[in-house]
């Protein structure tokens, strides 16, 4: 009898064992917000045999990461759109996706073009788009309600009373605001520093109306939440939170559309589980699932219908902001050539030390 429970138990450690020997892991190096727990629970029970291991991260992070190791020791990142190309192109870090092994069909479309439009290289897409957010302005429509673009915060009826943030958001915005495309300019320096000219002299002609340039989410939000400012840049989280204390604090893409950002699913050049990785994207791009990473973000789902999967405390200022127009119009920020921040950089400096 001994020799059989014996038997019987030695059997069913093995089964054990093999079990977990031929699990798959699937290495992801994301954003924090971009995996809970409940999602990987959840991920796990619907595929047994693979365990998901998260190391969290920021784009500067991932890239350097995966250059450190020529792309090996993660199966799935996550940089945004603006980090493929260039990373690519200098150290080779990544992979092609198989787009036919992801369902493509249930993301926005202006996403999706972006995304292929900014990582596709040598005919080949190498991401696929998952979050998204924006830069734009941030206003009390009660006390701005004409307040639109960005060249509006330079209106003298509005002396005093905004706030910037001394970055290179606010030269993109002013840049499209003024008639110009800085992002057609990226790959000819003389006439990418033709543009900042421009906008050096129209900043310094603003800082009449600048209350205190703005360093932090916190300054920024008690500028408006005391009524100090009525206006300025800002991420439209910032203003997403403000509307929940103060419904007239509302995110404006501005006429010439929000600077957007798009963090993709990538895999490295040498991951270990791509069929694991492909399971992850479509798992996550489910309606149920994609609220649940929404709410632990608090960005946008790439998915069609992104802002009506938002949790409930923040799908009414999503929607507010952003109708059919204001995504369509979305200027998706590609990867910047070197060189161009350290002439952004300097421009700047001159705005920050000149007097008003």
């Amino acid at each position: 009898m001994n020799k059989f429970l014996n038997a019987i138990c030695a059997g069913a450690v093995a089964a054990l064992c093999a079990s977990s020997a031929n699990a798959e892991t699937l290495r992801l190096l994301t954003w924090g917000g971009y995996a809970p727990d409940e999602v990987i629970a959840l991920f796990e029970k619907k595929y047994p045999d693979i365990d998901v291991e998260v190391t969290f991260s920021n784009n500067e992070e991932m890239v350097a990461k995966l250059r450190a190791t020529g792309g090996a020791g993660f199966d799935l990142a996550q940089p945004s759109v603006s980090r493929i190309k260039a990373a690519q192109s200098e150290y080779g870090i990544y992979k092609p996706i198989d787009i036919s092994k992801i369902d493509a069909s249930v993301i926005e479309p202006v996403l999706m073009d972006s995304v292929k439009k900014y990582a596709t290289i040598d005919g080949e897409l190498y991401s696929f788009p998952h979050q998204w957010g924006t830069q734009g302005l941030i206003v009390d429509v009660s006390k701005a309600p004409d307040l639109k673009g960005w060249t509006d915060l330079c209106d003298p009826k509005y002396s005093g009373r905004v706030s910037m943030r001394l970055k290179r958001g606010v030269l993109l915005g002013m840049a499209f605001d003024m008639g110009m495309n800085p992002f057609d300019a990226y790959d000819d320096p003389a006439a990418y520093q033709a543009i900042l000219d421009k906008l050096e002299a129209k900043l310094i002609d603003c800082k009449k109306n600048v209350k205190a340039y703005w360093t932090g989410g916190d300054m920024l939000s008690n500028l408006m939440l005391s009524g100090e400012v009525v206006a300025s840049d800002a991420w439209d989280s910032t203003a997403f939170k403000l509307y929940s204390q103060n419904p007239n604090i509302r995110f404006v893409p501005t006429r010439t559309g929000a600077l957007a950002w798009i963090d993709t699913f990538t895999l490295p050049a040498k991951g270990k589980a791509d069929d694991a990785a492909y399971k992850w994207i479509n798992f996550v791009n489910q309606p149920e699932i994609v609220t649940m990473i929404s709410k632990s973000s608090g960005a946008i789902s790439a998915v069609k219908g992104g802002k009506e999967l938002m949790p409930d405390a923040a799908r009414e200022a999503v929607n507010l902001a952003f109708d059919d127009a204001a995504i369509a119009n979305l200027k998706v920020m590609p990867s910047v050539p070197a060189g161009l921040e350290d002439m952004e950089g300097k421009v700047l400096d001159r705005i920050k030390a000149a007097s008003d």
